[in-house]
């Protein structure tokens, strides 16, 4: 099947695989490695993107699914202006350790900082929920995304 996908606010057009997921389209397809690739059984959430503004875990979205809409990943964080605070907020406050969690926690902090931008710990918490992190116990992926709270982008960030 042909598919058009918009990435990070650039359009690709493939053939591709009725069966392929979107993970793996992003990865081998457009060779986006940042969106990590971990269980395909949406329980680890290492693999979340947005797509038309809504975070979803690759490895369950068909890429047919995503033809003619939006997907955003961990790459397309990144402004002119430099690394966005979300990204920032985890070097700051060292809140990963081997890294494989961390686009999906990117994803997910960044989705929340754009719906609530002063989310208190618990809302956090939640919101991370869905995603594993085997290394760092939380602690520092919630002051990171706190550190981004009280550090907001200088120039608003597209969805």
């Amino acid at each position: 099947m042909q598919i058009t996908v918009t990435v990070n606010g650039q359009a690709y057009t493939r053939d591709v695989d009725g069966r392929l997921l979107l993970v793996h389209f992003l990865r081998d397809e457009l060779g986006l490695t940042g969106t990590h690739w971990g269980c395909d059984t949406s329980n680890c959430g290492v693999c979340v993107v947005w797509l038309d503004g809504t975070p979803v875990k690759s490895c369950t979205v068909l890429a047919v699914m995503a033809d003619g809409r939006q997907v955003r990943t961990v790459e397309g964080l990144e402004t002119a202006a430099g690394l966005d605070p979300v990204q920032q907020g985890f070097v700051q406050c060292h809140g990963l350790q081997c890294g494989f969690c961390t686009p999906g926690m990117m994803m997910t902090a960044r989705w929340l900082l754009d719906h609530n931008p002063d989310p208190s710990e618990a809302e956090i918490r939640e919101a991370i929920s869905g995603q594993i992190c085997r290394c760092t116990g939380y602690e520092n992926i919630v002051r990171a995304v706190r550190w981004a709270a009280e550090h907001p982008a200088t120039e608003e960030v597209s969805a």
